[in-house]
């Protein structure tokens, strides 16, 4: 305890008393003085301040201490989350490698790129939303064709008016326009036909009132040039996948090779005996086609300068479309709903009335387009009833089963799917798209966008 002696009498200096003993301090010197912090009027002695600097020291190193070990620990932790991390990434990717993942792609690709990929998704799809329509005042007449941009956010149809429209399908709206050929102006008389490039660069479409192939920006519709060569109407309009080459046939008999980065011509290829009614390619240089009333379909080598020649339809063929490069089907006005093979002339699977027959003079309903899913087994057929059909293909494109049916008034003129299967578009008209044999009063001439329903598990 801190405690002052206090010597009245003596002069000679203070006396302070430590460790039991008496001593003499130097005369007026003060003493050094500590101040104790929430003690600001006691001091404290020599003893006493030594021990509590060694206590504080002591203190502070145990603390310097704690925060040392509490910071490596914290090291320790972060570098061991970070193995951990890495040990789970690994295991994903083996997991991923162990399931085949990359030995699946490898193969698809392979298929693919062999012509013979084929997903199974048709089981998949089970019904469909409400339709939605677009009309514009462009189309006053049958819708007769509609191709899609290879991104899928395009659409372009043509009329029998000449009317010739780009729209949006994400929007659903009309973009730009081209009104048909009017008696004062000149212009398209009858869209029969188009095709539009992989890039979206070009679009061509063969016009029933000449005999050239008409030449358009995909982007803006500016017209570009007209390729002459056809001695009669342009039927049918295909470009090479992921290349400006064009196929076009024509009711002249005859098949054109056309190069658009030159816009020159480079051969003919001659065969069917009556004029061509549609033509569709893929990646390969080779084109298949169907002749209408000479009752074939023909695969065009065009390399090798060959042909390969099917029969199998007891009609006019009228449309014919690749689902992968060794696969395709046709269709008619016998009804009739075909598969076919590359390498056998007869048809892997016929499905005969496919759309039932007509009640009014029990003839087989004409199949009037067919849409097919690029490298799976799902198919649409439509018929001059309004009835839409989807199919699926097994054992190896040799049976077709229906999956369901979509109604609609009006000529089922064309067909397309959209690059991811989410929809189906039909180009809809009061008359069929190659002549005014029928006509049905309460169609509406318009593009229907149908929603797909599929299963989760697609």
């Amino acid at each position: 305890m801190s405690f002052f002696i206090r010597n009245n009498q003596t002069t000679g200096g203070n006396k302070r008393k430590i460790n039991g003993h008496v001593g003499k301090t130097k005369g007026k010197k003060k003493s050094v003085k500590k101040s104790v912090p929430n003690d600001n009027e006691s001091i404290a002695s020599t003893d006493e301040e030594l021990a509590e600097e060694n206590d504080r020291n002591k203190f502070q190193e145990y603390e310097s201490d704690e925060d040392e070990e509490e910071t490596a620990q914290e090291k320790r932790v972060r570098l061991a989350k970070k193995y951990l991390e890495r040990i789970e990434e690994e295991e994903r990717d083996r997991a991923e490698f162990e399931q085949g993942a990359v030995t699946k792609r490898l193969h698809e690709e392979y298929l693919e790129e062999k012509g013979r990929l084929r997903k199974t998704v048709a089981s998949n799809y089970v019904s469909h939303s409400e339709p939605i329509v677009l009309k514009c005042k462009e189309h006053r007449d049958s819708i007769t064709c509609i191709c899609l941009s290879g991104n899928g956010k395009f659409l372009y149809s043509g009329s029998k008016d000449g009317g010739l429209v780009k729209w949006s399908l994400k929007e659903r709206t009309k973009l730009k326009a081209i009104k048909g050929k009017r008696k004062t102006q000149d212009g398209i008389k009858c869209v029969q036909c188009m095709a539009v490039s992989s890039d979206s660069k070009f679009l061509v479409l063969g016009d029933k009132g000449c005999k050239d192939i008409r030449v358009f920006s995909a982007d803006t519709l500016n017209h570009i040039k007209n390729l002459q060569g056809h001695r009669g109407t342009v039927t049918g309009l295909v470009f090479r996948k992921d290349t400006h080459t064009l196929y076009s046939a024509s009711e002249d008999r005859s098949v054109k090779v056309w190069n658009l980065d030159d816009m020159a011509y480079v051969e003919s290829l001659f065969g069917h005996q009556s004029g061509i009614t549609s033509i569709d390619a893929l990646a390969r240089e080779r084109a298949v086609t169907s002749g209408g009333f000479d009752g074939t379909i023909r695969i065009w080598k065009i390399v090798e300068e060959s042909q390969l020649i099917f029969n199998g339809h007891g009609g006019s063929i009228d449309s014919v479309k690749l689902i992968n490069e060794e696969n395709f089907f046709s269709c008619g006005d016998d009804g009739q709903l075909s598969v076919w093979g590359c390498l056998k002339k007869k048809p892997l699977c016929s499905v005969p009335n496919a759309h039932g027959r007509d009640e009014t003079n029990n003839q087989p309903m004409w199949i009037s387009s067919i849409a097919t899913l690029l490298n799976t087994d799902l198919v649409a057929s439509g018929s001059r009833n309004g009835t839409i059909k989807l199919w699926q293909c097994a054992d190896s494109f040799r049976s077709l089963s229906p999956l369901f049916e979509i109604q609609l008034p009006g000529f089922i003129n064309s067909l397309y799917f959209t690059p991811d299967g989410t929809e189906l578009i039909a180009g809809v008209g009061q008359e069929h798209r190659l002549g005014r044999w029928w006509r049905i009063p309460e169609a509406k001439n318009s593009i229907v966008i149908i929603p797909l329903v599929q299963t989760k598990n697609k």
